[in-house]
C-alpha cells in the first residue's frame, strides 16, 4: 500500500475496507506494520487454534466502523455541534489505538504496578511522534498527535470521545465480532448496523455537554453487546488454559526484569516472537537460578506445557468479596505463591494465584434517548433504567471471574474452599501469615 491515494483493503469480517490517503500512510508506517505480528487474543491460539488475528487486524475493523459511523451522523446532521477537526481525527484515533500494545496484548498490563513503562494508552504516546506517523498525521491539523492521544486515553473534550473509548466505544464492538469470528464460537454476536444507526450526539442534562449516547430503539443491541461480552470473557478470554498461558507468561517477564535480562523499555515495540527470542537468548547467556528458569518457562509456553489447576471457583461461590491483592500482581502476590508452591511441596515459582479482573469492560455509563425525546443516564449517578443493564453488567461481570490455583510441572489437587478463604482475607492478615510462616491453605 503506497502512494498518496485511497486503497481498499479485503476484510473477512466487513468485507471492503477504504482507507484514505493519510490512513494508507499510517499503515504503511514501520511503527504500524509491527501491528501484524502481535496476536489480538495474546496467547488464545494455544486453545483456539484459528485466533491469530492480529492487531493491525483489529485496528483496520476500528477505523472502518468510525467511518461508518460518521458518516451515518453526518447524514443525519449529527455533527452540528463537533468541533472542527474532531470526525477527521476520530478514523485515525481508531486505527492507532492499539499502535502501543506490548507482544501478545494485555497480558503485561497485569503486571505489578511501575513494572512496565505504562499501559498501552500511554504508551502510544512513543509511536505517535515517531516521524512516518507524525508527518502523516499532521496532514490534518498542526495538533493532531496530542489530540487523537487524549481521544485514545479517554481525556478529550470531544463530544466523538465515546466513539473511541466509552461504554460503547467501536473498539468494543470490533473486537468481539472479530474474537468470536476466528475463534470460531457462536458467543461474540453483536446488531451492529443496528446500534451504529442508534447512536447520536446527546446533551448531558447535568452538565450541558454533548456526547455520544444511543438511541431507546437500540438497547436491545446494546444489551446484545452486553451479554456477547459476558459470553467471550467466560468462554475465550478467561478460558482456564489461555489464563494458565498467560500466568506464565507474565511470570516468564516479571522474573526477567527481576533478574536484570531486560529492561522494561524493552518490552515497547517488539512482536509477539520477538520478545520471546529477547527472553531465550538473554536467559541463555544468564548464569545462575533465574536465567535456568526463564528459560525452561519459555520453551514449556513454547511447547504448550502449561500449569494445570489444582484448584477452581467462580467469582459467584465466593463467601464475600476476594481481597484486592490477589487481583493485581504484586510483591505480596507472589510471596503467597512461592509460599503456596512450600506447602505443596513444589520448587518455588511453580505456583500461580489468578483472579482476572477487568471492571472498566462491563462498565455502563452512557446517554440514552427515550422514544419521548427525554434524555437519561444510564449506569452511575443515572437512572438504573430500562431492564436495569448497569446492575446486570456487575452481576455479569462477577460471574464471569473465577479464582483458580495453577500448578506447574506437578499437578496438585487443592481444596477450593481452601484457595477461597485465603483469597478473601485482607492484604495485612495474608502479609503477617506469609512472614510468620503460618500456613495459608489452612481452613
Amino acid at each position: 500500500m503506497t502512494g498518496r491515494r485511497a486503497v481498499v483493503v479485503r476484510d473477512p469480517l466487513w468485507n471492503t475496507i477504504e482507507l484514505d490517503p493519510v490512513a494508507v500512510r499510517i499503515v504503511d508506517s514501520a511503527p504500524y506494520q509491527r501491528l501484524r505480528y502481535i496476536r489480538q487474543l495474546g496467547l488464545a491460539h494455544l486453545v483456539y487454534p484459528g485466533a491469530t488475528h492480529t492487531r493491525f487486524d483489529h485496528a483496520l475493523g476500528v477505523y472502518h466502523l468510525a467511518r461508518r459511523t460518521l458518516a451515518a451522523l453526518r447524514t443525519h446532521g449529527g455533527l452540528r455541534d463537533v468541533p472542527a477537526g474532531d470526525a477527521e481525527l476520530v478514523p485515525l484515533a481508531g486505527l492507532l489505538h492499539d499502535i502501543g500494545h506490548y507482544p501478545f496484548s494485555h497480558a503485561l498490563e497485569e503486571l505489578e504496578q511501575g513494572a512496565i513503562p505504562g499501559d498501552h494508552e500511554a504508551v502510544a504516546s512513543r509511536f505517535l511522534t515517531e516521524p512516518a506517523v507524525a508527518e502523516a498525521i499532521r496532514e490534518v491539523t498542526a495538533d493532531a498527535a496530542p489530540r487523537i492521544l487524549d481521544l485514545i486515553r479517554g481525556r478529550s473534550a470531544s463530544p466523538l470521545q465515546g466513539l473511541v473509548s466509552g461504554s460503547l466505544d467501536l473498539d468494543k464492538i470490533e473486537y468481539l465480532k472479530r474474537d468470536a469470528r476466528f475463534c470460531g464460537v457462536p458467543y461474540g454476536e453483536v446488531d451492529v448496523d443496528r446500534l451504529l444507526a442508534s447512536l447520536v450526539l446527546l446533551r448531558d442534562p447535568a452538565s450541558g455537554a454533548f456526547e455520544v449516547g444511543v438511541r431507546e430503539k437500540g438497547v436491545a443491541a446494546l444489551e446484545s453487546l452486553l451479554f456477547a461480552k459476558y459470553q467471550m470473557f467466560r468462554n475465550v478470554y478467561w478460558h482456564h488454559a489461555v489464563r494458565s498461558a498467560t500466568v506464565l507468561y507474565k511470570r516468564i517477564v516479571s522474573d526477567a526484569l527481576a533478574a536484570g535480562l531486560v529492561a522494561p523499555d524493552e518490552l515497547v515495540g517488539r512482536t509477539d516472537e520477538a520478545m520471546l527470542f529477547l527472553l531465550e537468548s538473554r536467559a541463555a547467556d544468564a548464569d545462575g537460578e533465574a536465567g535456568a528458569l526463564v528459560r525452561r518457562a519459555v520453551t514449556a509456553l513454547r511447547e504448550r506445557r502449561l500449569p494445570k489447576r489444582a484448584a477452581e471457583m467462580a467469582a459467584a461461590e465466593l463467601p464475600v468479596e476476594a481481597g484486592a491483592w490477589i487481583g493485581q500482581d504484586s510483591p505480596l502476590k507472589r510471596a503467597v505463591e512461592d509460599r503456596l508452591a512450600e506447602e505443596l511441596d513444589l520448587p518455588r515459582g511453580a505456583v500461580f494465584l489468578d483472579y482476572p479482573e477487568k471492571p472498566a469492560m462491563f462498565a455502563l455509563n452512557l446517554l440514552v434517548e427515550r422514544r419521548g425525546g427525554e434524555v437519561q443516564r444510564l449506569g452511575p449517578g443515572g437512572r438504573s433504567g430500562l431492564i436495569g443493564l448497569p446492575r446486570v453488567s456487575e452481576e455479569l461481570y462477577r460471574t464471569a471471574r473465577v479464582l483458580r490455583l495453577f500448578t506447574w510441572g506437578t499437578r496438585r489437587v487443592v481444596e477450593a474452599e481452601a484457595v477461597a478463604a485465603l483469597a478473601v482475607r485482607p492484604a495485612s492478615e495474608v502479609a503477617r501469615a506469609v512472614e510468620a510462616g503460618t500456613p495459608l491453605l489452612s481452613r
